[in-house]
């Protein structure tokens, strides 16, 4: 191998090189802005010199409590401060934080408990007894630390010791444990996937550092933004807000529950100018009532992912004074690094067309390396011609390390050299995407993803079901909802959709349970494979559901 005038005396140096790590972004706020405040919460605030000291206290106190490098540690909490602060105190202390959807039922707790194998818990007293439940399944249970929320619901206590304790036991001087390797995982978040047990994503300091920076300079966020919180912040941590808006030295408006009066209120008391939501989210405020309203402290930014936003909700949502950007992520590559990029040629455009455009994904970020629509098989790009679809496929160092404890599943999203993301596309004729489908079935309501083949799983337990499929059905306040079609026994003509909603509703969370339940003969193929597209496109016929209910009902 050749040698050049560049290859001597200019090697990597204590000086030159730290393992990138979102983690520094707390120590800058802090220094530079140490009084700013940092988190609003009711009517607690919190300035980013206390924040830094209750983060490093929490930090210290796992740590002394036998946490170590590579250690699990999980919470289950809405967004609120300690979400926030374990964000920062959990890796600090060199473990993994796991933040868990807060919408799971016991099994799904317990899987993810028992999965990562959580050393210690915090958990909000309102799902005390959830988290009681889920732990009592476990040959190993982690330790419970009492979260006690001044906004809270009473709940009970479980915990071994509250959260206030557990950070007076801390050092407020604490070092800190820093990765000596910026690839070294930092968080451990599961996604349902399309299977009945969640696989677990680990993302490292350095994807994590970049998304977050690629966050702020792809929206294009201001120094010290006030930020509210209704994205969950167990959502890929927050898109990385968590990190990114504390590099900004913003301010974080926590909201433990989303309602429409709820945002209104904070966004006119707090003057937010920016937060990220589902299209869902969108459509509460857009669709809220008078009495719900509050005049908007100015022109508030907002993005939106998850599933399509509607045109007419993007469209009224820009009169009411919201400026949308739609994106795309997933969890795997730690947020969102797809915008709609708007052009200035759309100025010009009607609403109806400008919101068409807007609502397609869009192109890469400037940070994310690589972003193609190719055949699944061959792996070549498809045509840009808005009809052709493949598979999205994306490339970049936001991109996760691989599924905990599952390397087929890693080394198949991995095939090829691209992060396979299961998502069908087409590329339109100026290079911008748009997802048609999604592989393998996954149903996103309010932005949680649902697995078709956990709900049919559940269905096909019913004494009374033959064959049951679920897609997805569009919804104007969730987006997608499940649909079940069911295919009953010869002999069991009797069953009620209730009774099938009941039946999933003991067994299943309650988001992921169909909203509507169709008895008829499932389509097949000769092979007896029933085909889901046909069902799709009834599901997304309001009227051809109507009357497929009707008929199953004089049947």
């Amino acid at each position: 191998m050749s040698t050049s005038i560049y290859d001597k005396g200019l090697d990597r140096t204590a000086a030159n090189f730290v393992p990138l790590s979102p983690l520094r972004f707390l120590d800058r706020a802090a220094d530079v802005y140490p009084d700013r405040t940092a988190i609003v919460h009711g009517e607690l605030r919190r300035s980013w010199a206390q924040t830094r000291e209750r983060c490093y206290r929490l930090a210290s106190a796992l740590s002394k409590r036998g946490i170590r490098r590579a250690d699990t540690v999980s919470i289950m909490a809405p967004n609120t401060p300690a979400m926030l602060e374990a964000h920062f105190g959990v890796p600090l202390s060199g473990a993994v934080l796991n933040a868990i959807n807060s919408r799971l039922d016991v099994e799904g707790l317990a899987f993810i408990l028992r999965h990562s194998e959580s050393r210690l818990l915090l958990v909000d007293r309102e799902f005390g007894a959830l988290a009681k439940q889920a732990v009592a399944l476990l040959d190993n249970p982690p330790f419970l630390v009492d979260i006690n929320d001044h906004e809270a619901p009473d709940g009970e206590a479980v915990g071994d010791l509250d959260y206030e304790t557990l950070l007076s036991e801390g050092d407020p001087d604490f070092d800190g444990v820093w990765p000596t390797d910026e690839c070294e995982p930092i968080a451990l978040n599961y996604t349902s996937g399309t299977t009945g047990d969640p696989k677990g994503v680990v993302p490292s300091h350095r994807g994590t550092y970049l998304m977050s920076l690629l966050q702020l300079t792809d929206w294009a966020v201001p120094k010290a933004p006030v930020y509210l919180w209704t994205l969950p912040m167990f959502h890929a941590n927050g898109w990385c807000f968590t990190w990114a808006i504390t590099a900004a030295a913003g301010t974080h408006v926590c909201m433990r529950k989303v309602t429409a009066a709820g945002i209104y209120k904070a966004l006119a008391d707090h003057k937010a100018d920016h937060f990220c939501a589902a299209p869902t989210v969108m459509g509460l405020l857009v669709n809220a009532r008078d009495e719900e309203r509050r005049p908007l402290p100015g022109r508030v930014r907002v993005l939106t992912a998850g599933s399509p936003p509607p045109a007419a909700v993007l469209e009224a949502a820009a009169v009411m004074g919201f400026d949308v950007d739609h994106v795309y992520g997933i969890t795997e590559v730690s947020g969102t690094p797809v915008s709609c990029a708007w052009q200035p040629a759309w100025d010009g455009l009607s609403a109806a067309e400008r919101g068409r455009l807007q609502a397609r994904q869009g192109v890469r970020a400037a940070a994310l390396e690589g972003l193609q629509v190719v055949d699944p098989e061959t792996m070549r790009p498809v045509p840009f011609d808005g009809t052709t679809a493949g598979e999205l496929v994306i490339r970049g160092n936001t991109v996760m390390k691989g599924y905990l404890k599952n390397t087929a599943s890693t080394q198949k999203a991995f095939e090829g050299g691209w992060f396979r993301t299961g998502d069908i596309a087409v590329v339109h004729a100026d290079g911008y995407v748009q997802i048609t489908d999604r592989s393998k079935d996954v149903i996103i309501s309010g932005g949680e993803n649902i697995s078709s083949v956990e709900v049919e799983d559940i269905l096909h337990r019913h004494p009374s079901i033959l064959y049951a499929a679920v897609v997805a059905q569009p919804d104007e306040k969730w987006g997608e909802v499940p649909c079940a079609f069911i295919e009953l026994k010869p002999e069991s003509l009797g069953l009620q959709e209730s009774e099938v909603i009941a039946f999933c509703r003991e067994r299943l969370a309650h988001f992921k349970c169909p909203r509507k339940v169709v008895f008829t003969a499932l389509p097949k193929t000769a092979t007896g494979k029933i085909q889901k597209f046909r069902l799709r496109e009834l599901a997304g016929s309001q009227s051809a559901i109507t009357r497929l209910a009707d008929f199953s009902v004089r049947g």
